[in-house]
């Protein structure tokens, strides 16, 4: 599966950006999907992610309560809500997937199977 991530751009800390990542194949809802983000310098880490049937969501601390994860079936795409975006929130964000069978932990990059190019998200101070 191809994934097109969408959505990054310059915002002031405090502000708001959605981004999104389309999926290439059907059946759409079979994928968990995932966030992760890297900053220049720094190891990519896990943002958020959520399961094939959309019932579970996980988030890594430094976002929970300010971003939120979702997906539209019907559109093949799941979205990544941000807001109060912080400077220490900038970095590229890929977002991946995982089909059947899956993985044991969705916070590991291992888990995700197919990996989309990157959205460049800015925040200012």
């Amino acid at each position: 599966v191809q994934l097109q991530a969408s959505g990054g751009g310059l915002v002031q800390a405090g502000g708001s950006l959605r981004l999104s990542c389309r999926a290439s194949r059907r059946p759409f809802s079979i994928y968990a999907l995932g966030w992760f983000r890297q900053a220049p310098g720094k190891e990519r880490e896990f943002v958020a992610a959520i399961s094939w049937g959309g019932g579970s969501t996980y988030y890594a601390d430094s976002v929970k309560g300010r971003f939120t994860i979702s997906r539209d079936n019907a559109e093949n795409t799941v979205y990544l809500q941000m807001n109060s975006l912080k400077p220490e929130d900038a970095a590229v964000y890929y977002c991946g997937a995982d089909e059947p069978p899956y993985g044991s932990s969705p916070r590991s990059e291992r888990y995700y199977n197919y990996w989309g190019q990157g959205t460049l998200v800015t925040v200012s101070s």
